[in-house]
């Protein structure tokens, strides 16, 4: 790959000579503009405004318009004689943990090659050092005629820059944010929970830009003679969301269904289980005597018997209630393990009329 940039890395009193080297590359399709009405070719020309002809790049320099509107000419030469310790240098400063830079300073990448085998062994100290430490550092750089800040981690074996946008070029996000209060459910919580977990993670290698893809057959099928517009796919229309409920929970069996996963229900249109919440557990507790009664006994006695102290039990007060059905359900698994639940399951019928 072709360096950009020729310095050093000053890393205290070691200096490390490397060579800038682009990390990306833009895969984006360029279109040029030409004239509707004979397909020409649209150019856009440098010309001077005072004597109107077009100037090439070669007569082309830098300068800076004051206020009174007076040009002051900067040649790359004065920008090179600045008193800057990073005109040539991507000077450390600091080593910090990386969760202490926002993502949102983050700008071009760049790769780290040593220059020279001399460059060797202190380039591979500084890259162990950073793998050792779990930190990146913090750096200075002068960069296409400005001072920039950098960071430097590792990726793999290389050493990797990337440019950081000054703190103050980070505008605040005012005015950003919902300026009305709301309120989100517990539950609406976790279906977004169950959804981001039904999404899973993604092989980052694996993504693609469908777009270019599709731009670049059209552009061939064109230039073949054989392109034939495909109807337009309409996005349904937009609106406020009536049930958020409803509409997560929608998502979480398409996200499935997209996955292959099986429904928990027969037929593929299972409703979501939400996660247990509170007053769950009372209610599961409250089903159990009728998981027990709802049994075929061993005993046909025992069965009558619990039917009719549960139909003497509802004419008594509320606390009489509980307790009758409390005995009455105890009288039917004792019956059930004993197989002698008819003489069992009358004591709590005499419990229960006294």
């Amino acid at each position: 790959m072709r360096s950009i940039w020729n310095g050093a890395i000053s890393f205290g009193l070691v200096s490390i000579p490397i060579k800038l080297v682009n990390a990306t590359e833009s895969h984006s399709i360029s279109f040029r503009q030409i004239h509707l009405g004979d397909g020409g070719r649209i150019r856009y020309r440098k010309v001077c405004e005072l004597d109107g002809e077009e100037v090439p790049s070669a007569e082309i320099g830098k300068g800076y318009e004051e206020a009174d509107g007076s040009v002051i000419p900067i040649t790359d030469e004065d920008l090179a004689q600045l008193p800057l310790a990073t005109a040539k240098t991507i000077e450390i400063m600091s080593f910090v943990p990386a969760d202490e830079i926002d993502p949102l300073q983050m700008d071009a990448a760049y790769y780290l090659a040593a220059n020279g085998a001399t460059a060797a062994k202190p380039y591979t100290l500084l890259r162990e050092a950073l793998k050792r430490s779990r930190k990146v550092a913090i750096a200075k750089y002068a960069l296409r005629g400005r001072e920039r800040l950098g960071m430097l981690r590792v990726v793999d074996d290389v050493i990797a820059m990337h440019g950081l946008l000054w703190p103050d070029e980070i505008r605040a996000p005012e005015g950003v944010a919902p300026e009305v209060t709301v309120s989100v459910r517990e539950a609406e919580l976790d279906l977004a929970d169950a959804l981001m977990a039904t999404l899973g993670e993604v092989d980052m290698a694996s993504l693609h830009d469908d777009y270019r893809e599709a731009v670049e057959a059209m552009i061939a099928a064109k230039a073949g003679g054989g392109f034939e517009p495909a109807e337009a796919v309409r996005e349904p229309a937009g609106g406020q969301v009536i049930d958020l409920m409803a509409a997560l929970e929608k998502s979480v069996r398409a996200a499935k269904a997209s996955r292959g996963e099986a429904d928990a229900k027969a037929g593929g249109g299972g409703e979501v289980t939400p996660l247990r919440r509170k007053g769950a557990g009372a209610s599961a507790g409250s089903a159990a005597p009728k998981a027990v009664g709802g049994k075929k006994s061993t005993a046909a006695s025992a069965k009558k018997t619990a039917a009719s102290a549960s139909a003497a039990t509802k004419k008594k007060s509320t606390t009489g209630k509980s307790a009758a059905t409390k005995s009455t359900s105890a009288a039917a698994a004792a019956a059930k393990k004993t197989g002698a639940a008819s003489r069992k399951a009358a004591t709590p019928r005499k419990r229960s009329s006294a």
